[in-house]
């Protein structure tokens, strides 16, 4: 089945089985291999992109259901790593083995944009990806640096 997707803002039309997970027609079709499997079943969040700007755990959607969406990927947060969450992870060390970050990173980027200066509460409640190395106190700091950074104009939104 021919299925049109709009991924990092780019048009594609793929023949695949509309049953396919998201997370394989962006890593195994379209090469953007940043989106990571974890579990497949949707409770880790090394998979997560954005569909239509909100976090989305992309191994248990199927293609044919993001058809139509605007998919963000890790490499289409920002082509040179400049977005604040990504600057204050580098800055902050966040990442240990780094296999969950990507995920983490967009989960925390559409956090930010639905709440601009989130608590310590809403990060506990949004960012709910797993970390085995527990990098969770890095992140949750990078996470209120960003957001500090983004609301003085400090870089952008996504």
């Amino acid at each position: 089945m021919d299925i049109r997707l709009d991924v990092n803002g780019t048009a594609h039309q793929l023949d695949l089985d509309p049953s396919t997970p998201l997370l394989w027609v962006l890593r195994d079709h379209l090469g953007m291999t940043g989106t990571k499997f974890g579990c497949g079943i949707a409770m880790c969040g090394a998979c997560t992109v954005h569909l239509n700007g909100s976090a989305t755990r992309s191994c248990r959607v199927p293609v044919e259901a993001a058809a139509g969406a605007r998919i963000t990927t890790i490499e289409g947060l920002s082509p040179d790593s400049s977005h604040p969450l990504q600057r204050v992870w580098i800055e902050l060390n966040v990442p240990q083995c780094g296999y969950c970050q990507a995920g983490m990173l967009m989960a925390a980027a559409a956090l930010l944009k639905e709440k601009p200066k989130p608590t310590d509460e809403d990060i506990d409640a949004s960012i709910t990806n797993i970390c085995r190395c527990g990098t969770y106190p890095r992140v949750r700091a990078a996470i209120h640096k960003a957001a500090d950074m983004m609301s003085s104009g400090g870089g952008k939104r996504s």
